[in-house]
């Protein structure tokens, strides 16, 4: 399995674009897909430098309602005509954030639907024996404090956001077990022992955003937060590979605790699972 990250906050090169958001091509036996498209088309210019064919992919997952995960929906139905674009079935409902300036729309673009394309997920769907999604993940420890900045809307009303439009990818492909998560809103712990309760096993791999750091407030997760974090995470002798939400800065101190069980993916980056 190939992983090439397409759009991310960082770059291995000054070659490659940035921006606050997330876009993965990976490669299994029988699929080319996309796992979130970023926050606008930037994901499909870094794709061309790394001579990626878009048009060529046969999958999407959306992982949830947030632009900087989706905002490059419309790029991607201009290059692609074929591909099966798969979102939970809230993830375009309105989502807000609160920020110094105000209250900004962070949801995807509306005027998209309705498009036969988009395939609308409940909690749980497994598209073939390589690609699985599952939500409904139980929060019960380590809540990212960074959530209470957003917020989705419910009529008139904006409310808390409950995340219940988040999903997470299972890819299983030559034995090994890949667990991918957008933003983990729902708790990093929290999804890998939904994972460890679906399969009675730990993925092999964990890679996404881990949401320990809030971009509204500049704020990190607390430093004994993330130490008890990375503590579970080792316990799951699972290779994790962080991103985006996580914060520099948050990678940097589960870096230090968890040595060569973590890495980072950078805008530009390509990691071959085996």
């Amino acid at each position: 399995m190939i992983i090439k990250t397409l759009a991310e906050n960082t770059a291995i090169a000054d070659t490659f674009g940035t921006e606050h958001g997330l876009s993965l091509y990976i490669e299994t036996s029988k699929h080319k897909l996309l796992f979130d498209l970023g926050a606008s088309g930037l994901f499909a210019e870094n794709a061309e430098k790394m001579g990626i064919d878009l048009a060529a992919v046969d999958t999407v997952i959306i992982s949830h309602g947030h632009s900087d995960h989706g905002g490059g929906l419309e790029t991607f139905l201009n290059l692609n005509t074929t591909a099966k674009i798969y979102v939970n079935k809230k993830a375009f409902e309105e989502h807000y954030s609160a920020r110094p300036s105000g209250m900004a729309d962070i949801g995807l673009n509306q005027h998209l639907l309705p498009n036969e394309r988009f395939v609308f997920v409940d909690d749980h769907l497994k598209l073939d024996e390589e690609l699985e999604l599952f939500a409904g993940v139980a929060v019960n420890r380590f809540y990212p404090s960074g959530n209470e900045t957003l917020f989705m809307k419910q009529g008139s009303d904006l409310l808390q956001d409950d995340f219940s439009h988040e999903h997470n990818l299972i890819i299983t492909d030559a034995g090994k077990t890949v667990l991918i998560a957008g933003c983990a809103h729902r708790g990093i712990v929290n999804i890998v022992e939904h994972f460890h309760s679906m399969k009675n096993a730990y993925p092999d791999f964990v890679i996404g955003g881990f949401h320990l750091y809030n971009r509204s407030k500049d704020q990190q997760e607390d430093p004994e937060v993330m130490r008890q974090i990375g503590e579970f995470l080792l316990t799951t002798k699972a290779d994790y590979y962080t991103c985006h939400c996580t914060g520099l800065a948050p990678y940097n101190r589960l870096k230090e605790q968890m040595k060569e069980k973590i890495g980072y993916l950078a805008t530009g980056s390509q990691l071959s699972l085996s």
